[in-house]
């Protein structure tokens, strides 16, 4: 049975007012990524992009360029972040304006990135940029957009007549019970559709019965999977001689081969989750020596992971065949298939490998 895989796409790579207030003037995802240094010997910072260059989202053929490079190695579509805050939607305008012109011919979904925006880039309760509130009023009104601007494209991706609409942080809803309720009801009633599907992303290592909170599917948030493994004090201090260096930095270390050890070995819930894969992790481009690195990944890897997945994976049905890698072009946490200048294209060849070998 075919399987659709789908990579997550970040949209921050255009300047918008909000944060060249918080930021500077002219912010993207690319200030971080060009600022970044190394850390220690064999570090690998900055990662630059190479084939598509710095790009502008804002841009028709830079979101052309960046769907054709997915399609040309096996991926089906995209799954957008998308930032809405009480009717105040964030870093819109490349989905505005991929709606509007109908560009590119790339399937789409929504994941709804529901945290706090903080100067922390953890989305907690310190130094909030933006807070994010519920109520069921929003809950209506956000549905409603929905349903109006989005899902009714031709491009967005469906399971059985249903659109397929994504959340990232269940755990902050005060009843996201009662809020699906309110969105199906909208989709149905208002609008039409023949119901919603609704994914619940595993993040932050949390699991949920996706029918316990009236959700369809669970999908496995692959970044956190594969950073649970903490390279302890003294492993780090021997690594680090190793690369021939001492250093006493706070950034922590994660054994990333473990974590993907873990992963493909994972007993699997008897609810429907769709698994995920990620290329690699390395947020210190956001976080400098805060951050965390994943120690030990690889083009080749990262291969091993993917078909290991594909060869496993069997859809719940003809259309519930997803396969989520994370992600296309999170350049900022070194999590990225587009092309860079150590790697090159590797990362895509790689995911066209072990999809076409299914």
């Amino acid at each position: 049975m075919k399987i659709r895989p789908i990579a997550f796409v970040l949209p921050q790579f255009h300047p918008i007012p909000e944060n060249d207030i918080w930021w500077g003037k002219g912010f993207t995802e690319w200030t971080n990524v060009t600022k970044s240094t190394p850390l220690f010997k064999g570090h690998y910072q900055p990662q630059l992009p190479t084939d598509l260059g710095f790009y502008d989202l804002r841009l028709p053929a830079a979101r052309e360029a960046q769907a054709n490079l997915a399609k040309e190695h096996g991926i089906h579509g995209f799954c957008y972040y998308h930032y809405w805050f009480n009717g105040k939607r964030l870093l819109n305008e490349p989905i505005d304006e991929m709606l509007t012109l109908q560009n590119p011919k790339m399937p789409f979904m929504l994941c709804w990135a529901n945290e706090n925006w903080t100067r922390r880039w953890d989305g907690q309760e310190k130094d909030i940029l933006i807070k994010q509130e519920y109520s069921f009023d929003d809950d209506k009104e956000h549905m409603r957009w929905l349903c109006k601007n989005v899902f009714s494209d031709e491009r967005y991706i469906l399971v059985d007549g249903c659109p397929v609409f994504v959340v990232y942080r269940q755990d902050l809803f005060p009843n996201i019970v009662e809020t699906a309720k309110i969105w199906r009801d909208i989709a149905i009633n208002e609008f039409g559709f023949k119901d919603l599907y609704l994914c619940v992303v595993e993040s932050f290592n949390k699991s949920v019965d996706p029918t316990f909170i009236n959700f369809n599917a669970a999908i496995e948030f692959s970044p956190h999977e594969v950073i649970k493994n903490r390279i302890n004090k003294r492993g780090k201090v021997k690594l680090l001689e190793k690369l021939g260096l001492k250093d006493k930095r706070e950034y922590s270390l994660r054994d990333f081969k473990k974590g993907v050890e873990n992963c493909i070995n994972k007993v699997l819930p008897s609810y429907k989750l769709y698994r995920g894969v990620t290329p690699s992790w390395d947020n210190t481009a956001r976080k400098n020596k805060k951050g965390t690195i994943a120690v030990g990944s690889s083009p080749q890897l990262y291969f091993n992971w993917l078909s290991s997945i594909v060869k496993s994976f069997k859809p719940y049905s003809k259309e519930e065949n997803f396969i989520f890698i994370n992600a296309m072009n999170e350049w900022a946490e070194g999590n990225h298939l587009e092309p860079c200048i150590k790697y090159k294209d590797a990362y895509l060849k790689a995911t066209k490998k072990a999809l076409d070998n299914n």
